[in-house]
This record gives structure tokens, C-alpha cells and sequence, in this order.
């Protein structure tokens, strides 16, 4: 059965990803004289004062085109900038860095859909199949938990008024806790893995703790994980840069935006490249294992388009940067995991 909570997470991610790129106008050309935005007086197809197209959509079926064409199109950019991700990586960034932006989807727009694209992929893939009796017994014990703790916060709420400081931080930690149990209710028919961690001797005791909880109940880690992947998604960027500015330190000719936008747009085909090797998964496994070839391929191409380093130059820079690319996903999975164990 299809996971339509996945599926709404990839139409969410076009949606957000629409509106940092957003449309200037909406529509076909009509006979309106004045804006219906603003009341300017029109010249010409779109308002030469708020940049709104003359003519605004109310048909349902305008709507749902509109829809689609926010998920599926940019405008159009899409068409353009995703030939030259995949392709010519270092060419669409050092385009856009030095201005030609009107074509392009912006790398933070381009992130965004990603983001949430691969999610939305990712939970269709772990639909199928189902967990351990033992991974749904920890599940059930922990909905008993959250049944508890939903009985103590609702008891704290009532009687306090709506407007009440008190109770909307009340009805926040209610909300958080039903979507989490909503969760939990599905989780145990996906098949999470659960890994046999253990505990070194000089570790330092939070991280003792962390990886204590995660063993008693990993799927609830992994749920937790991914949520927290959704909300904390932006911090691969802030984490990798510095390690792209290691490869030209000090340099007066690359700025931390070049860096950013190198960042951005590399995470984004990576992104790409998981959710089309995960659905290739599905029919040809073997083939999809090939996927670990193209990353080192794909940032020598975008260091030598980006910065015009020489062969040998964007050689060793992309081995440097592979492995810092394996320090940053680490990075960023031990915050995820953290924030899951302590959540």
C-alpha cells in the first residue's frame, strides 16, 4: 500500500522549494487595465509596480496546474539546472555565482525539494516488509509510555483558557507527542535494522547514556532520526563549508558565498543521486551499488568548473574532499543520533 505520508513529503518539498523560487506572475494575458494586486495601472503583460501578471487563475483546473507546475517545473528553471548538475556541475555554480541567476533554480530552493524528496522516496522504500516481533515489542511498550504521558499533559491543560502561556506550551508538547505516537502506531510494520552497538571503556558518560537509550529502543531512534533529519537538514551546509574552504585557505579570489553555493548545489546531486539509486535498487541491485563511483567523478567536475583548478589540482582536491565529505555526514549523524537519544 502506498506510504502517502512520503508522498506528501515529496509534494511539500516542491512547494517549499516554489516559494523561495517563486513565479513573478501567474497566468495568460487578459484585458485587465489595472493590477489586481497592487491597482496600478497596467502597460504590458505583468504590473510594472509588484511585478503580478495581469491575469489571476479561478478555475480548479488552473489550480491544479499550478500545483504541478510548482512541484514539477520552477518556472521552467528546473529544466535548465538539473542537465547541468548532473553533467556539468561546476559550470551551473560558477554561473550563478557570477550572476546569471534568471535560468538557474537557486541552490537553496534546489536543496530544499531534494530534502524533501528524498525523504519522501526513503519512506515509500521502507514500506515494504515488516519488523521483528521483538522490534514491536518495544514499540507497543513505548506507545503505553506515550499513552501515560499524554494522560498527565491533558490532565496539566485542562481548565486553563487557550490564551494561557502555560497551555500552548502544553498543547505544543500534546501535539508533538501524538504526532510521535501516530509514528509509532506504523512503525512497526517497516523494517528498521537494528544494530548490536556496543560501549567502550572511557567513553564519556552522555554519550554512554545516548547510545544506552538508543539500544533499548533503536526504532524509536530512527524515527526520531528522520525527524529531526527533516528539522536540521540546513546544517550540512554550515558543516561542510569550512571543509571546502580547507581546499583554498586563505584565498582572496574564493569567498565563503562561492564556497556555500559549491556546498549547496553538490548536496543537492548527492541527494539526487540517493533517490535514484534507491529506486534503481528496486530492479537492478548491482546496478545501484555502481552510485558509490559517481561522487568522487562528480566533485572533480564541480572543482575544476567552479574554481578552474588544473587536472592535478582537482585530483587531489576531490580525494580531499571525499573524505571530508564521510567527516561531515559522521558529524551530522552523531548530531542526529544525539538529539534522538536525548529528545
Amino acid at each position: 500500500m502506498p506510504d502517502f505520508e512520503a508522498i506528501g513529503d515529496a509534494l511539500t518539498g516542491g512547494v517549499l522549494g516554489r516559494a523561495v523560487e517563486p513565479r513573478t506572475g501567474e497566468g495568460e494575458v487578459t484585458h485587465e487595465t489595472h493590477c489586481l494586486n497592487c491597482g496600478a495601472e497596467l502597460i504590458g503583460p505583468y504590473c510594472s509596480m509588484c511585478g503580478q501578471h495581469a491575469h489571476v487563475h479561478r478555475t480548479l483546473t488552473s489550480f491544479f496546474h499550478d500545483l504541478l507546475h510548482g512541484v514539477l517545473h520552477f518556472e521552467g528553471k528546473v529544466w535548465h539546472t538539473l542537465p547541468l548538475l548532473v553533467w556539468k556541475p561546476g559550470e551551473l555554480t560558477r554561473r550563478y555565482i557570477d550572476g546569471q541567476r534568471a535560468r538557474f533554480v537557486s541552490p537553496i530552493a534546489l536543496f530544499l525539494f531534494f530534502v524533501f524528496l528524498t525523504f519522501a522516496v526513503m519512506g515509500l522504500a521502507g514500506s515494504f516488509g515488516g519488523a521483528p516481533e521483538a522490534a514491536k515489542k518495544d514499540v507497543a511498550e513505548e506507545l503505553a509510555k506515550n499513552q501515560q504521558k499524554l494522560s498527565i499533559l491533558e490532565g496539566q491543560r485542562a481548565g486553563l483558557s487557550a490564551s494561557d502561556p502555560v497551555a500552548i506550551k502544553l498543547d505544543e508538547k500534546i501535539a508533538d507527542l501524538k504526532n510521535e505516537t501516530t509514528a509509532l502506531q506504523t512503525i512497526g510494520d517497516r523494517n528498521l535494522p537494528v544494530e548490536n552497538m556496543g560501549i567502550s571503556d572511557g567513553v564519556p558518560d552522555w554519550i554512554v547514556g545516548a547510545i544506552g537509550k538508543a539500544k533499548q529502543n533503536p526504532e524509536l531512534v530512527v524515527y526520531k532520526i528522520k525527524t529531526n533529519a527533516y528539522k536540521f537538514s540546513w546544517a550540512l551546509i554550515p558543516i561542510s563549508v569550512p571543509f571546502v574552504w580547507l581546499l583554498f585557505p586563505f584565498s582572496r579570489k574564493f569567498r565563503l558565498y562561492d564556497h556555500t553555493v559549491f556546498v549547496t548545489y553538490s548536496l543537492s546531486f548527492m541527494m539526487l543521486l540517493l533517490i535514484t539509486a534507491t529506486l534503481v535498487g528496486f530492479v537492478a541491485s548491482p546496478i545501484a551499488a555502481l552510485a558509490w563511483l559517481v561522487p568522487p567523478f562528480h566533485m572533480y567536475r564541480q572543482l575544476r568548473g567552479t574554481y578552474g583548478v588544473g587536472k592535478w589540482g582537482g585530483i587531489w582536491r576531490s580525494m580531499a574532499l571525499t573524505i571530508f565529505a564521510f567527516i561531515a555526514i559522521s558529524l551530522f549523524t552523531s548530531l542526529l543520533v544525539t538529539i534522538g537519544a536525548f529528545d
